[in-house]
């Protein structure tokens, strides 16, 4: 018969073989092993062989997986540096109050969470004692290390925070308790706490995304000559079940191309997400190993404790590393609850050379091993671990730590499918754990209904050894710092060709914008602080005409010849370019954005990004990481390109964006303009430098919408800044026949200015009808000036808001007209005191020429005047004919 190894299509068959008789003794030398002592010897083998050649340097690939058990032997691992028995104090203090301020805010019914860091105290503690750099590390100051904290695990870190002297009884006592003003965020909320939370984290996935961009911003920052983050490393701290999030695992590739080694993430492989088994039927570990390998990271398997060292070195027929890959997650979290007996009939009774090795083993050690024993919870595997990840060179490392979620919370908790959403302990589980960590709490002190605070004293053992372990890896961490460093005002220059208008030139706000970065980007201060980020749409924008100049970020250079490179504007990437382009992803645009928006205090190092995007695919797609920006207190310019539901010709239904401004306008950190014209363009840039790089910053971010339709740009009137800035100003007042003829009000934001301007000659011209004409920079400041009046109003304050005393003496009704639906203009309408109404750009859109679509959704000059004239005739200051004869005029 044939052979069937034979049978098997091989990729390999199409290369040469210099010695086919070679290569098939190796395979019967295979077949020889397995047949005499078993598939788990020739495997062996084979991963042995392939070690060997990796480690000699022979091409071979890498597999994807391995065993179910650690990366680091017992033997190789290091030394531990530190005093166990002293850090085992210090995380046994910091594990009670943690569950002490989570119980005891159980009574306000505020909730937190208990058993995210009970499984990973030690993964924290090993790190924050040994590894993580504060802000005064004498190798990266200013910067330290930068630590993206498991947003479930925030009570202990507020716990060591008070063990440390920086949080005192009464901020444990209002966590998530913040209205009075001195309360602690239920997460790492750097706008809520921004002396201590840097990167906020517990909108799942935005954490793993956000720290690999950030490890690449320091290496951007680095090879830009802007500052040495080379002694800075980026520690994300997840769990097994945030890893499900797309954004979790989206940039990992980026992570691996670009060799980040200053990147460590460390996953909390619990087994548990927030229900029941990360992956019940499967095994998350050997899922998530293989991804990160495939990416190109570094994997370090950190599993079973130091009582498993004598099972694997009793597993001579592989029994026991074959039953432990096999074994799905669910059961293992089903071991951690059961007795020894059923250990032993359901894991050991399935093979009989495993159930030689169980007959050995005395209860007491099986307990161990499978209720307890687990990397995780070990400082020396802890520390071992993250010991090879800061040494690895090449490539980002992940530490695939398994814990028991609830660990050392009692058996009410532990591996418990309930416990994400249990929020406190009784007075009987607290003196269990009491007796579990060796705490000197006495009984007295719990015989009352409230489980108080501990702490060793400030002058203890304790919080000496922990200030002067912090001392020497450079100060306390968390922490968040900002050194004001103000930039420069930029010259006049740019901003006066702005003020001056295009003449007869049509130009789109787009390519404004565009070219006034460009040309502050020559600024000699500050122009090498702009960083300009584009999600692969340069070109669209206009912006291949900073290629060459700029060049685009790569920290290999360009080891190609670009195929355009005889042209002028030809495609360059350089190791210190400037402009980060990304490809087609918005939400690793957005979290460049983020990284430099808060350099400011990550670095002490300002930024200025400038992200440019289809308007369509900023807030609608990364809105999440928009909100996590203001939350980061992040500066910088934001810009829809390419707005509108009706001026991006034949794009169809999902990119003609008619609401951003309105999802924009919830973000209480976000300045939404809406510009119509260049000079609105300048005067809000230049003014959005001042306000987030003056000498009074501000702690917000622009988001601006421009247009790609090509229009004559005019001359800046005079005395209209304070209007622009402020949302309204009046641009022009339309001409009457008479002084008794009807007037109306036209107000229009971005492109839908140039419709209005039309409409106000078609109303003069064939109605008879003034009608003045409003620029509305910005609806949603106008709204929060608004919303700000009212409020002082109810304190007893005279305050008008800026919309009605603008309009206040205007005459005739006020007409509302823009691109976008009619509820972004409607902010405004409870606070003009005319007849209000608005037209927009309402329901989907479609693919159509832009008269055709104005048409169709009703906001083209046409329909505008019917719509005025609609307004005059219902206030009785038109015929109701003249709005019918002008209906049929216009073949609406």
């Amino acid at each position: 018969m044939p052979d069937p190894v034979r049978l098997r299509l091989s990729a390999l068959d199409q290369l040469p073989d210099r010695d086919p008789e070679e290569t098939a003794e190796w395979g019967a030398s295979l077949d020889a092993v397995a047949a005499a002592a078993g598939t788990h010897r020739a495997g062996q083998l084979v991963r042995r062989t392939v070690e060997h050649a990796q480690a000699t340097g022979i091409d071979v690939p890498s597999l994807l997986e391995t065993d179910y058990i650690n990366s680091i032997p017992t033997g190789a691992e290091p030394e531990f540096p530190g005093d166990e028995a002293m850090e085992a104090r210090i995380t046994a203090w910091n594990r009670w109050n943690a569950a002490a301020m989570v119980t005891r805010g159980a009574r306000y019914g505020v909730g937190g969470h208990i058993a995210t860091f009970a499984s990973a105290a030690w993964l924290y503690e090993t790190g924050f004692q040994h590894f993580f750099r504060g802000k005064d590390a004498a190798d990266a100051p200013g910067s330290g290390d930068q630590l993206f904290i498991q947003g479930h695990a925030s009570p202990g870190i507020y716990a060591r925070a008070f063990l440390d002297g920086r949080l005192t009884e009464a901020h444990l006592d209002n966590f998530r308790q913040e209205s009075g003003g001195a309360g602690l965020p239920s997460y790492p909320h750097p706008r809520r706490l921004p002396w201590l939370w840097e990167f906020p984290t517990v909108s799942m996935g935005i954490g793993p995304l956000s720290a690999i961009y950030q490890a690449r911003f320091n290496r951007y920052l680095e090879n830009r000559g802007i500052k040495d983050t080379s002694a800075s490393h980026v520690w994300a701290f997840l769990g097994d079940g945030e890893m499900d999030e797309p954004e979790s695992t989206a940039a990992l590739a980026l992570a691996g191309r670009e060799g980040l080694d200053n990147l460590t993430f460390v996953i909390n492989c619990n087994l548990q997400r927030l229900d029941g088994p990360v992956r019940a039927n499967f095994k998350i570990v050997q899922e998530l190993e293989a991804q990160f390998r495939a990416a190109g990271w570094n994997v370090i398997k950190t599993l079973w404790g130091s009582a498993w060292d004598d099972l694997l070195r009793a597993d001579t027929t592989g029994a026991l590393v074959r039953r432990l890959r096999e074994v799905p997650d669910a059961q293992f979290q089903t071991y951690a609850t059961r007795d020894v007996a059923y250990i032993r009939d359901h894991f050991f009774g399935t093979d009989p050379a495993l159930a030689q090795l169980g007959a050995s083993l005395s209860d007491a050690k099986i307990a161990e091993c499978f209720h307890t024993s687990r990397g995780g919870h070990e400082p020396r595997k802890v520390y071992a671990a993250y010991r090879a990840a800061v040494e690895f060179k090449g490539a980002p490392t992940v530490v695939l730590a398994q814990t028991v979620k609830g660990h050392t919370l009692g058996d009410g908790f532990q591996s418990r499918n309930a416990n994400h959403q249990m929020k406190k302990l009784s007075l009987d589980q607290f003196r269990t754990m009491r007796d579990l960590l060796e705490l000197p709490i006495p009984d007295s002190e719990l015989s009352g209904d409230l489980v108080p605070y501990a702490h060793p004293g400030p002058d203890s053992p304790e919080v000496r050894y922990l200030q002067e372990r912090r001392a020497a890896l450079g100060g306390p961490a968390p922490a968040r710092r900002v050194h004001q460093v103000v930039l420069p005002e930029p010259s006049e220059k740019a901003f006066k060709a702005l003020e001056k208008g295009s003449g007869s030139q049509e130009v789109a706000t787009t390519m404004v914008i565009v070219r006034l970065v460009k040309d502050l980007m020559r600024e000699k201060e500050s122009g090498r602080r702009w960083v300009p980020i584009v999600p692969d749409e340069a070109r669209t924008f206009g912006m291949e005409s900073m290629f060459p100049s700029a060049g685009i970020y790569s920290p290999l250079g360009q080891t190609y010849e670009s195929v355009d490179r005889d042209q002028l504007l030809h495609y360059k990437e350089a190791v210190n370019g400037q402009i980060l382009n990304e490809g087609i992803t918005e939400a690793g645009s957005m979290a460049d954005f983020t990284a430099a928006a808060t350099s400011y205090a990550t670095h002490g190092e300002p930024m200025i990004p400038f992200y440019i995007f289809y308007s369509m695919f900023g807030w609608q797609r990364t809105g999440d990481q928009m909100w996590a920006l203001g939350d980061q207190l992040g500066r910088g310019f934001i810009v829809g390109a390419t707005a509108g539901r009706t001026t991006l010709t034949g794009e169809g239904l999902q990119h003609a964006d008619g609401h951003s401004p309105l999802i924009a306008s919830t973000n209480p950190a976000a300045l939404t303009y809406d510009p119509a014209f260049a000079y609105e363009v300048g005067v809000i840039v230049k003014d959005g430098l001042r306000r987030m790089y003056g000498p009074d910053a501000e702690d917000v971010f622009y988001y601006l919408t421009v247009y790609n339709e090509p229009k004559p740009q005019p001359a800046m009137p005079e005395g209209v800044e304070e209007g622009i800035l402020r949302g309204l100003y009046r641009f022009n007042e339309g001409s009457a026949p008479s002084a008794e003829a009807p007037r109306v009000q036209l107000m229009a934001s971005g492109t839908a200015i140039h419709w209005v301007l039309e409409a106000q000659r078609l109303l003069a011209e064939q109605w008879g009808v003034a009608a003045d004409v409003w620029s509305a920079t910005s609806w949603s400041e106008l709204r929060r000036d608004a919303l700000s009046c009212d409020a002082a109003q109810l304190r007893g304050e005279d305050r008008v808001p800026y919309v009605t005393r603008a309009l206040r003496g205007a005459r005739g009704p006020v007409l509302a007209v823009s691109d976008w639906m009619r509820a972004v203009p409607d902010q405004i309408s409870q606070w003009v005191e005319q007849d209000y109404s608005s037209l927009g750009t309402d329901g989907f859109g479609l693919s159509d020429t832009r008269e055709a679509a104005r048409r169709h959704f009703g906001v083209d000059p046409q329909s505008i005047v019917v719509a005025a004239l609609d307004r005059l005739a219902r206030a009785g200051d038109v015929k109701r004919e003249t709005v019918l004869a002008a209906r049929e005029a216009y073949g609406l």
